[in-house]
């Protein structure tokens, strides 16, 4: 049986998971928009899609450098609620 103490224990788990995992992404993200909006804003050059490619490029450089690493961490993660539930 499960108590609500390993419960709340897994769901602070699943929280500092998701926030190591999304953090670095948005914080990098949200850095290379403020950039790009910097520049934008000396030059006068407004154009949406400057900001959007870049991020997304970005973003996806990220992922594919960290996504191993974090395939990993969510894997252990689901094992141990496996072997909550089992044990």
């Amino acid at each position: 049986m499960i108590t609500a103490g390993e419960v709340n224990d897994l769901m602070y788990q699943f929280f500092v998971l998701t926030v190591q995992i999304g953090g670095p992404v948005l914080i990098i993200s949200m850095a290379i928009g403020v950039v790009i909006s910097i520049l934008q804003a000396a030059t006068q050059i407004h154009e949406q899609t400057l900001t959007f490619v870049p991020k997304l490029v970005v973003v996806g450089c990220i992922l594919l450098i960290t996504g191993s690493r974090i395939m990993e961490r969510l894997q252990n993660l689901t094992e141990q609620v496996f072997r909550m539930i089992a044990g």
